[in-house]
């Protein structure tokens, strides 16, 4: 897929707006600016390194605490480069799964959630509208998916829940760029599941819901994943889309205390990133906030330790290892509702693991869920089997975390 095909400067717009305001209205991370610069990765690897080499070496001298790669191709390139330059990656609802495990991958954070947790939190959603974890014995769940390494990504854990809860795990991949999807949905009607998880993206994702109409499968029976959650998925399937369920980590929405705020301080005076004001609480937008939460909340986790100043990536990696959101924090800082409990640890580098659902109405986003939970414990030996394969292939002597 061509990432031109999305517009993905609302995103940097919900970042740039976060950071405006913290420095504007809060004086500053305790009272330490936040500085940026701009650097277009194209949603390439070679571009994304270009752009982390620049990064690394901060703003006017300033040290860097952490580092957003914005795009799995440049999140896989950098994990060696990372761990070297001792800067920690951190990587929202993409990259590495394995690199939940710290053990392995000191300086990868895929904070938040992993494919692996959205694929264990959609099975327990299904389940509960299925009326329990039970009643999944016999089922039908097709994954039409982007035959791609992020396409792929939900193959070993769905397996597993397969085996585990009895339903037919049903794979339909669909060759990129998606824009043909006649043979995959001719297969859904030959299937005739029950649910079919949606794992596309840019223009994959509009074609299929209007193929899912074409061959008569219901919105209201699919459900998109992370990257296919987003406005710019549904609108350009006009009608077909009504009724769609999607997962996200960031919900749309503006009823938030930080969207309150937002708009009072930033928008309303004119001082706001963003190119179309109706974007103001669409998923990308809300995905730059709480991206840019995360950064922030890194930079005073880090300080409450090594004083009030600027923060360097080693101790950024100690923060992020610390990093705990409650609903106290989430409620201080505006975000409660918005962003899940966050809770990492040097063994556990996701601290969280869960969605909440959302359908498109027609013309806006209605949430339908509170957070769903993956089935963590069940997902754990997956990962730690991947990433000691990975610890082996490349030499790597996991560390000792303790029991932390």
């Amino acid at each position: 897929m061509n990432m031109a095909d999305i517009d993905l400067t609302t995103i940097w717009a919900g970042i740039i707006d976060y950071y405006r305001y913290i420095n504007e209205f809060e004086g500053g991370i305790n009272g330490v600016p936040i500085v940026w610069q701009e650097c277009e990765t194209e949603w390439t690897a070679e571009k994304g390194i270009e752009c982390y080499e620049r990064f690394k070496r901060g703003l006017n001298g300033a040290p860097v605490a952490s580092y957003f790669p914005n795009g799995a191709p440049a999140a896989y390139a950098l994990s060696d480069r990372a761990a070297e330059d001792k800067l920690p990656l951190v990587t929202m609802a993409y990259g590495r799964t394995e690199a939940t495990d710290g053990r392995v991958f000191p300086y990868i954070f895929p904070v938040m959630v992993t494919f692996y947790s959205e694929a264990s939190a959609l099975v327990n959603y299904i389940a509960k509208r299925e009326g329990g974890l039970d009643k999944l014995k016999g089922k039908k769940i097709a994954t039409v998916y982007h035959d791609s390494a992020y396409g792929r990504e939900t193959l070993d854990p769905l397996a597993l829940f397969a085996e585990k809860y009895g339903f037919e795990n049903i794979q339909i991949p669909v060759a990129d760029p998606g824009s043909e999807q006649s043979a995959q949905w001719r297969q859904v009607r030959e299937q005739k599941p029950d649910w079919v998880f949606l794992r596309t993206w840019g223009v994959s994702t509009p074609v299929a819901i209007k193929s899912a109409q074409r061959y008569g499968f219901p919105a209201d029976r699919i459900i998109g994943d992370v990257w296919a959650s987003s406005e710019e998925d549904v609108i350009p399937a006009a009608e077909a889309a009504k009724g769609y369920l999607a997962l996200t980590p960031y919900p749309a929405g503006t009823e938030f205390e930080i969207h309150k705020r937002l708009k009072q301080h930033i928008v309303d005076a004119g001082k706001s990133d963003l190119r179309d004001p109706k974007a103001f609480g669409s998923v990308y937008y809300n995905s730059g906030l709480v991206n840019a939460l995360i950064s922030v909340e890194v930079v005073r986790q880090a300080q409450a330790k090594f004083g009030n100043r600027p923060i360097t990536g080693e101790e950024g990696q100690w923060a992020l290892e610390h990093l705990k959101l409650d609903d106290a924090a989430l409620e201080k800082a505006g975000f409660l509702g918005l962003v899940q409990n966050l809770q990492l640890t040097p063994a556990d580098h996701e601290g969280g693991g869960a969605v909440r659902v959302q359908q498109w109405e027609g013309d806006r986003w209605n949430l339908v869920s509170d957070w769903v939970e993956a089935d963590l414990a069940a997902l754990r030996p997956l990962i730690d089997a991947k990433s000691e394969a990975y610890a082996r292939e490349h030499g790597i002597t996991p560390r000792d975390v303790g029991t932390n």
